[in-house]
């Protein structure tokens, strides 16, 4: 047998052979980074979609279940509530020495009234007391505006707004201001200088016991504060008659002389403007009307073109314009009526308003004077 003698490089060989080991290990290390790194991609992809799973799911059932969207109505009821001017039922109000002792809820007792401080005499108050329909489908609260023009406080704008469920409308009532009516404690005089006697707890008990309706809270605003919601609104479109545009150019009823420049026909009116307007009584409105009963017809054009200019705005700019304008609103109404206002509006897919007065025509009688009380 030949032998072969093998000259080997041995460190050449030892280098090789490390060189070998040392390049498997840094593949081995370098796969073993990227398999950690796809785990933690892979954790983190399941954490993200559980994560969005279960916000889908509360989404859903906040808005696919009606204990959900009470969850919504109840934040913002909570929202809307502490952001208006509350009042207190139990203490008295703007106005006269009158005051309701009880509030809303108590007004049906004779001893809810306070007749300690009466100015009128005592055998011309009235002081029988009338129980006022209340249906459990309707809610119904009191909406006034108040003149404070040379220190008076009438309130010139006074309506209804009652959310009916069963037939899904919202309901807008004017009650024309020169009614007379009696009025608990005081002898009978005109519906809009009953605010100016005992606030709005007297005014909402004496629509109460004249019009047997039961009244679930009031809100209310004065001119200066009308002008500033609606300019936060971005003005409303209102139409106007021919007469109803000079007239309203001609006279002071548009306060800034600068916008005493509207034209027949559609007009998107500001403030200033739409405040004007809903005062005009001495010209007929687009349609005829006259007097007050035209006064409460334009006020109800501008609270009908405010809702509906409100419910077409998306959720952004209601939140905006919700936020700036609540604070002008001075109410009674607590967070739960907010909340259920808001169920009965939603649930009930109500985008519907329909207005009318009171009284209807052919169902009173319009006289100059009545007992030493004069119209208008």
């Amino acid at each position: 047998m030949d032998e072969y003698d093998l000259d080997l490089d041995w460190d050449v060989f030892h280098e090789v052979l490390k060189q070998q080991v040392n390049d498997e290990l840094s593949v081995s290390e370098e796969e073993d980074r990227k398999l950690k790194k796809n785990r933690i991609l892979k954790r983190s992809f399941a954490i993200a979609g559980i994560t969005l799973g279960v916000l889908c799911l509360f989404v859903v059932f906040l808005v696919g279940t009606k204990p959900g969207r009470r969850m919504i109505y109840r934040i913002a009821g909570d929202y809307i509530h502490d952001r208006v001017d509350q009042t207190d039922n139990t203490t008295e109000e703007e106005g006269d020495s009158f005051a309701v002792s009880g509030g809303i809820n108590d007004s049906y007792s004779k001893n809810a009234f306070d007749y300690t401080n009466k100015t009128d005499t005592e055998e011309n108050a009235s002081e029988s007391v009338i129980i006022p329909r209340q249906e459990d489908y309707v809610s119904t609260f009191l909406v006034f505006g108040i003149e404070e023009i040379g220190g008076a406080k009438n309130t010139d704008a006074i309506l209804l707004a009652s959310i009916n469920t069963r037939d899904k409308t919202i309901k807008l009532t004017s009650l024309l201001r020169d009614t007379l009516v009696n009025v608990p404690g005081y002898t009978p005089r005109k519906l809009n200088a009953v605010y100016a006697k005992g606030g709005a707890s007297l005014l909402t008990t004496t629509i109460e016991q004249n019009y047997r309706v039961k009244i679930d809270g009031y809100a209310s605003i004065d001119f200066e504060d009308f002008e500033a919601v609606i300019d936060f609104l971005g003005g409303v479109p209102i139409e106007l008659g021919e007469k109803e545009a000079n007239y309203l150019n001609r006279k002071n009823y548009i306060s800034n002389p600068a916008y005493r420049n509207v034209v027949p026909g559609w007009n998107n009116l500001n403030g200033n403007q739409a405040l004007g307007y809903c005062r005009v009584r001495k010209v007929p409105t687009l349609g005829g009307s006259n007097d007050d009963y035209g006064r409460t017809l334009r006020q109800r054009r501008v609270m009908t073109a405010v809702f509906n200019k409100y419910k077409n705005k998306n959720v952004f700019d209601l939140l905006s314009i919700t936020t700036k304008c609540l604070g002008y609103v001075k109410t009674n109404v607590t967070q739960a009526q907010i909340e259920g206002v808001l169920e009965d509006i939603v649930e009930n897919k109500i985008t519907t308003m329909e207005t009318m007065r009171i009284p209807v025509n052919g169902m009173f009688d319009e006289l100059d004077e009545y007992n030493g009380v004069s119209s208008p």
